[in-house]
Parts: structure tokens; C-alpha cells; sequence
């Protein structure tokens, strides 16, 4: 497995319980069997820990050891990313008010969201800013997200950070290990491709526009001149899973796909695109509709066959 978390997360285990990480990892692929393989690694290794009676509860970890399912985290970090607080109104009709930020620190960074209105209220006062270091406690790991309710404590942390980790993190993963949240590449063939899919946007925020009576309507710009743009989905097979995966249009070209209207052509290199192995980059999300995993894919690459037989020479 080529995401460091699960190791990171197997060598805290093997160091508190004196136990191999050989035996270790052989309990894990043992749960793992026992379930049918329906449970992760990360989440196989967490199970043991607690069978073991281990407990990280105390534990102060760093950004690059959390592994999905966590609960009672601990990080210290520094607020690289604020986004705007927001409001929302509940089913039930009760309102409150949400915070998105990234946070930072010398191993990685990662999406933190809060619920708890005396944790906004420390942003909303000024308290708490883009720059500053924080410690959390008691946060849970959910979609690869750290999320902070009334139980958690988020408060300024005296702690200075001189260098992060600030761009994107993507981990190479086998897509039978993908988590929604996880921005991840893989190695992986082309086994299935469906028609593209036509959709217009507004060309000054990009958003999706409706069809009016007389044009295209964006909810903020009002009647627009779109853009039309396309999207096509493939599904992706790595010998361990397979993933419906969505390629949108100005990555289509880089599948090998160049015509879009000419039905024939498309068809063809359509089919030419079948068995065809490559490196995908991208986010793992829930698609609501069909309540599955799917795979945004934001880069795609040749295979470099001088780079794969160095890393299989490692």
C-alpha cells in the first residue's frame, strides 16, 4: 500500500503493543478476509487497536497520520485556508452556521469543518484568522475531513510552524482502497466509456445555467451568453476495484478523445480507448444519485514506462 497513513498509523500500534509489524499486518489482511474484504486497511488496523485495548485518545498526532474513521483527533495546525462562515437552514427548519478552513502542518494539510457556534464565533470575532496556529481535540475524520462539533475544543496555539505543507496532497492509492475526500492518482485501464454528455455554464462564475425562454439564466449573473462544455464518464479497473470515473472537457483531449460532434469519429476513439492503461489523478466524492463512490479526475498522464520500472525496481 503506497499511502503512508496506514503505516504510520501500523508502526504507533506495533511500538505501544510490542507486537511485529509483520503479525501485525497479517492480522489486518485476516480481518480484512474475515469481512469479505468490506473493510478497509485503515479501517481493519483500527479495529486491532482496539481489540488490543490501545487507545489514542491522549495522542497528538500530525496531519499525515490520520486514516479515515478516526475519531477523538488531536492536531495542532496552521490556518493556511479560510473560507467565508455560512448559513443553512436544517430539514427541520433550524438554522446555523458552518466554517470550512485548511489546515496545516509540516507533514501535510487537510480540510477542517465546524459546526459549533462558540467555535465560529472565535472566527467571527477576529480571534481566530488565516495564519494563526490552533489546536483541536476530540475532532473526527469523515471524508477525509476533520470535523469539529460541540464536544471538540479548537482554541490558538502558541505553537510556530516555519514551513508547510500548503499544496495539494495526492496519494497513490489502489481504488480498492479509496475514501470519499481522498485526492489520490492511479494506475489503472480504461474498460468502459459511455457518450459524452453536453451541459452549458455561465462564462463568468463557470457555474451550470438553465435554459430560459430566451437564453441561458446563471442564479448570479442573470442572462448570459454560455459556454458549452462537455463531460464523459469512464470506468476505471486496477486489478483490485474498479470506479465509474467523470473526465470533463478540458481533459477529454488528453483520453485521446478530439471529436466531440463528429459521432462516428468519437465513437471510434472511443473504443480505441478501451484496455488502454494510463496515470489518473483526482477527488473521490459521493455521487447522491446513485449513492456510490465516484472519481472527478483533474489530470491524466501517458505511462512512463522508464519511471514504473523504477519504482518496481524499489
Amino acid at each position: 500500500m503506497s499511502d503512508g497513513n496506514y503505516e504510520k498509523l501500523l508502526g504507533k500500534i506495533s511500538r505501544v503493543s510490542g507486537i511485529e509489524l509483520e503479525e501485525l499486518e497479517r492480522r489486518v489482511e485476516a480481518k480484512r478476509s474475515k469481512l469479505s474484504g468490506l473493510i478497509s486497511k485503515e479501517g481493519a488496523v483500527q479495529v486491532i487497536a482496539a481489540e488490543l485495548g490501545i487507545s489514542f485518545d491522549n495522542e497528538m498526532f500530525k496531519i499525515d497520520e490520520l486514516v479515515p474513521g478516526m475519531r477523538k483527533v488531536n492536531i495542532i495546525g496552521k490556518i493556511i485556508k479560510m473560507f467565508p462562515v455560512r448559513e443553512f437552514t436544517t430539514k427541520k427548519g433550524d438554522k446555523g452556521k458552518v466554517v470550512n478552513m485548511v489546515l496545516a502542518d509540516d507533514t501535510s494539510n487537510i480540510k477542517v469543518v465546524l459546526w459549533d457556534t462558540n467555535h465560529i464565533g472565535l472566527i467571527e470575532k477576529g480571534e481566530v484568522a488565516e495564519g494563526k496556529s490552533v489546536e483541536i481535540k476530540d475532532g473526527s475524520m469523515r471524508d477525509g475531513e476533520l470535523h469539529l462539533g460541540g464536544f471538540s475544543e479548537f482554541k490558538l496555539s502558541g505553537q510556530v510552524f516555519e514551513n508547510v505543507i500548503s499544496a495539494k496532497v495526492v496519494k497513490e492509492k489502489s481504488i480498492s482502497e479509496f475514501n470519499k475526500g481522498d485526492s489520490v492518482s492511479v494506475r489503472s485501464f480504461i474498460v468502459q466509456s459511455f457518450d459524452p454528455r453536453f451541459f452549458h455554464v455561465c462564462p463568468e462564475c463557470k457555474k451550470k445555467v438553465v435554459s430560459g425562454s430566451d437564453g441561458f439564466i446563471c442564479a448570479e449573473h442573470g442572462k448570459v451568453t454560455s459556454l458549452k462544455k462537455a463531460l464523459i464518464n469512464i470506468v476505471l479497473d486496477d486489478g483490485t476495484e474498479n470506479i465509474r470515473a467523470v473526465v470533463f472537457s478540458d481533459l477529454i483531449s488528453d483520453l485521446g478523445i478530439t471529436e466531440l460532434e463528429d459521432v462516428a469519429l468519437m465513437t471510434q476513439q472511443r473504443e480505441n480507448l478501451l484496455g488502454k492503461e494510463m496515470m489518473f489523478s483526482g477527488n473521490v466524492r459521493l455521487n447522491n444519485y446513485f449513492n456510490n463512490d465516484e472519481f472527478i479526475i483533474d489530470g491524466i498522464q501517458e505511462i512512463n514506462l522508464d519511471e514504473l520500472i523504477g519504482k518496481l525496481e524499489k
